[in-house]
């Protein structure tokens, strides 16, 4: 493995640890989010003539349940495995197609949210974690979460 592509390496396996902290934290906001969109709808101000309008007892709806999704993918990436991640980028995209719709809503916060799964995708899509008996590891190396190999 080349320096710049170990660097690459080290800076992705860092993010996907922030990433799978990042889609936790994303889920349970969302989660919020979605209750008081339930409890007080009349908390988020509607913009007149939006061509997505929805009830906002729809979107507390939608955003309860991507949110409790979310927090779950990203409990599974601290797991390392290749199906967490592909969980979690699946997820990261719901979550931003999700705070696009919802920006005249509250748009800071759907901005935020949006910012955040870009990243979360980024992480999690360039990560590469070595597997056990690999080609570049020896049987006696294991791989830990940062995707840096630890001798038994």
């Amino acid at each position: 493995m080349t320096r710049d592509t170990s660097s690459r390496q080290l800076w992705a396996a860092s993010g996907a640890i922030f990433a799978a902290v990042v889609l936790l934290m994303m889920g349970l906001w969302q989660l919020v989010m979605g209750i008081v969109a339930v409890v007080r709808g009349s908390f988020f101000v509607v913009t007149q003539n939006y061509l997505y309008s929805f009830s906002t007892t729809g979107w507390g709806i939608l955003h309860i349940i991507l949110g409790a999704l979310a927090a779950l993918a990203g409990l599974a990436l601290f797991t390392g495995s290749t199906w967490a991640r592909a969980v979690g980028i699946f997820f990261a995209v719901l979550s931003a197609t999700a705070n696009f719709f919802f920006i005249p809503y509250y748009p800071f916060w759907s901005l935020l949210e949006i910012a955040m799964a870009v990243f979360v995708i980024w992480a999690l899509a360039v990560w590469r974690p070595r597997i056990e008996g690999s080609m570049g590891t020896s049987p006696d190396d294991t791989t830990d979460l940062r995707g840096t190999a630890q001798m038994r």
